[in-house]
């Protein structure tokens, strides 16, 4: 076999079996050191089979994580029935809450609210915890010392985002109620992520569920 094509056939099996994103230095752990490929022809080969799933169901992306094979997202819909359980979804005060934290961090729960006008719930602030797609990286100086959050590389893997400037463009956050329409960030697994599914803001402060 040609060995360009044999490499081009161990990285395609390693995105496959992986389970998750894999770098350049991953891929290239799979090798001894006397073969081991030097990461532009790592690359190179990425690029070639990106190009060779052209126009499949599946795709080879990157993303901040490394590469991965992935579903394209014109498929979902059909291949999520492969799973009984139905999926997750998340509040339209989640993804507002998460969403100003990818656009104006490091950001503070206090600022959050100011913009939002109603308070953050402490269950939206754990499950973004938990789930690892923002993370304290920070205190901002001022007394009390509150906690500035940002988002996370598995935050931007979950999204399908190389970096943060891979995020769409939204010139104002405060105005909420275009948030949906504006925010069109992919979801590349089977959870379904729902913006606009909760209670729009109220007048006055208060904290949501």
């Amino acid at each position: 076999m040609n060995p360009s094509e044999h490499l081009k056939q161990i990285v395609e099996a390693a995105l496959l079996a992986a389970g998750r994103p894999l770098g350049l230095d991953a891929l290239q752990a799979l090798f001894d050191e006397l073969e081991r490929p030097h990461k532009n022809r790592l690359r190179q080969v990425l690029e070639e089979l990106a190009a060779d799933y052209e126009g499949r169901g599946i795709e080879v992306v990157e993303v901040a994580s490394g590469w991965r094979i992935q579903v394209r997202k014109e498929c979902s819909p059909w291949v999520s029935r492969l799973w009984e359980e139905k999926p997750g979804r998340y509040s339209r005060a989640l993804m507002e809450t998460l969403a100003l934290i990818a656009y104006r961090q490091p950001i503070t729960r206090g600022e959050i609210e100011e913009i939002r006008g109603v308070s953050v719930s402490s269950n939206i602030v754990r499950t973004l915890l938990e789930r690892e797609w923002v993370r304290v990286v920070g205190h901002r100086d001022v007394p009390g010392r509150p906690a500035l959050y940002g988002t996370t590389r598995q935050f931007l893997d979950y999204f399908g985002l190389k970096s943060l400037d891979d995020l769409p463009a939204l010139a104002e956050l405060k105005d909420l109620d275009s948030l949906e329409g504006e925010l069109e960030l992919p979801d590349p697994d089977r959870e379904s992520v729902a913006v606009g599914s909760g209670e729009p803001p109220a007048q006055k402060p208060h904290e949501e569920a």
